[in-house]
């Protein structure tokens, strides 16, 4: 049954599309930068994930920027949710992914909500990504790592950092397929 008033009537049909794309791509690319980002982090103690997240989670900030409308990432972080728990492909932490996986999608959408921006600028981006490492970051730390004060710190600064980037190479990218478009 189909109600004109859900929240899912915001979105175009285009709009699903690239939230869904962009949910499938953020699970693809995780498994072969995770492992990269371990070369880096492993001596400094630091999981692997705080470095390489801001790659896998500036798929959630571009497909926000390019859909444009309120909840466009928490639907990203809950469609990559639903499927990493439905088939778990890669993901070894089952019902608590719902938690892990959406909370980024629902920073981004926060600090999109309160700039009152959408991921039209370089700043909005970067401290979007900011928000979806740090949040999945410390989530993950809280459920499972449980770090001391010194790991959490250097693993929530490289989760900025990381972050920060993921979020500017999402901007330059919604930017160049605007442009084309436009």
């Amino acid at each position: 049954m189909h109600t004109k008033n859900g929240f899912l009537s915001k979105f175009s049909i285009f709009d699903l599309l690239i939230i869904s794309l962009m949910a499938c791509i953020g699970i693809v690319i995780k498994p072969f930068v995770v492992p990269l980002a371990h070369i880096i982090t492993g001596p400094l103690f630091i999981p692997g994930g705080a470095v390489a997240g801001g790659f896998y989670m500036m798929w959630i900030v571009l497909g926000a920027s390019l859909v444009g409308k309120p909840g466009a990432a928490t639907l990203i972080a809950l469609v990559q949710a639903m499927v990493v728990m439905s088939i778990g492909f890669f993901g070894t932490h089952g019902f608590v992914s719902l938690f892990t996986y959406v909370l980024p999608g629902v920073a981004v959408d926060s600090v999109f909500l309160l700039s009152k921006h959408r991921g039209c600028c370089i700043g909005c981006c970067f401290a979007a990504g900011i928000a979806a490492n740090i949040s999945g970051v410390f989530l993950v730390n809280i459920v499972f790592f449980r770090l001391p004060l010194v790991p959490l710190v250097l693993s929530l600064s490289a989760a900025a950092l990381s972050g920060g980037l993921g979020g500017v190479i999402a901007y330059n990218t919604a930017r160049q397929f605007k442009d084309r478009i436009a």
